[in-house]
């Protein structure tokens, strides 16, 4: 194989599951990646969410450094207009002395959740003070270099590890590409998003021009199962609802109910729901390799993280190991 394959795991609740067992089952899938030879895990960050139960990457990151030996562990990612970029590199600063050079900090621009968890989020901050999300991520990245430490002597995000977390920008952009190259920061492709091929190739393209020939990454969708007609009936019915309103940036929810609450708590008058298809890979491991060679030849991407959107525990595990077993072999 000539690609590596690594894991966002959303924390999916299956049904009439608790929060406790999805959990669990999440640390024992990072265990599972780690000897099936995943090169990364990666929790993402959902807030006020029944389906998903995974609001803070940092936390399930600490949990999952003690049940792992040598997998990189990491955020898919932290959703910065949150938060304090100070606080964010403190945070990664110490899972990285935890865990020394396996650590990787992904910062999204995404919300995480709907705008009744984002004012309950945001609540009490200065937005002129705060920022965009451009201003944002160049305080977070100058409180990671050790440059910025020599000049700001009596304020530093403590503690200094050996290794500082690598730092990826997530995004579906030809803007967020370019601000990844900038910072010098890799940048990830949420195909998992957006699957539209042509603007995934002008972002990768802008990224490798403005990063002086750096590479990708690009998150994708997968569903692997014993046969095609198993794996379709996994797949049938996943979308992305994406909602742009007013002027504002747009947002991707998973169901159309999800769209018309996003317009609801936002007060919006005017708006658009547009129905998107991900970039979803499904079928047998055989099926999804020659789909994930074709764009590793084509676009030059050395690293998908495959983010799977099933809930149920036995096919959500099947799965992962198909996809590794395949590769492997």
């Amino acid at each position: 194989m000539t690609y590596q394959l690594s894991i966002l795991d959303k924390c999916p609740l299956d049904k009439s599951e608790d929060a406790a067992s999805a959990l669990s089952r999440s640390l024992q899938l990072v265990q599972i990646a780690e000897r099936l030879g995943y090169h990364r895990y990666w929790f993402a960050e959902h807030h006020n969410s029944t389906a998903l139960a995974s609001p803070s990457p940092e936390l399930l990151i600490a949990r999952a450094i003690g049940e792992t030996k040598s997998i990189r562990l990491g955020s898919g990612g932290v959703m910065l207009q949150h938060y304090s970029p100070y606080k964010v590199a403190e945070n990664f600063n110490l899972l990285s002395a935890l865990a020394p050079d396996r650590i990787d900090l992904g910062v999204g621009k995404a919300p995480g959740g709907l705008p009744l968890a984002t004012r309950a989020l945001q609540q009490g901050v200065n937005p002129a003070e705060k920022g965009d999300f451009a201003a944002q991520i160049r305080l977070l990245d100058g409180w990671l270099r050790p440059a910025r430490e020599e000049k700001q002597k009596e304020l530093k995000a403590t503690p200094a590890p050996a290794q500082p977390a690598s730092r990826f920008l997530l995004g579906a952009s030809r803007e967020s590409a370019r601000l990844a190259a900038e910072l010098g920061w890799d940048f990830v492709y949420a195909a998992h998003i957006n699957g539209d091929e042509q603007l995934m190739q002008d972002a990768l393209l802008a990224y490798t021009e403005h990063s002086g020939g750096k590479k990708a990454l690009v998150a994708l969708q997968v569903i692997a199962a014993t046969t095609q007609a198993e794996a379709a009936a996994l797949a049938e019915g996943l979308c992305v609802y994406h909602v742009m309103a007013e002027g504002q940036p747009g947002v991707n929810v998973s169901t159309y109910e999800l769209a018309e609450l996003y317009v609801r708590q936002a007060g919006y008058q005017h708006y658009t729901i547009e129905k998107r298809m991900p970039s979803l890979l499904h079928g047998t491991a055989g099926d999804i390799h020659q789909k994930l060679t074709r764009l590793h030849e084509k676009y030059h991407i050395d690293e998908f993280i495959v983010d799977t959107p099933v809930a149920e525990a036995r096919a959500r595990v099947r799965s992962i190991e198909l996809l590794a077993n395949r590769s492997l072999n």
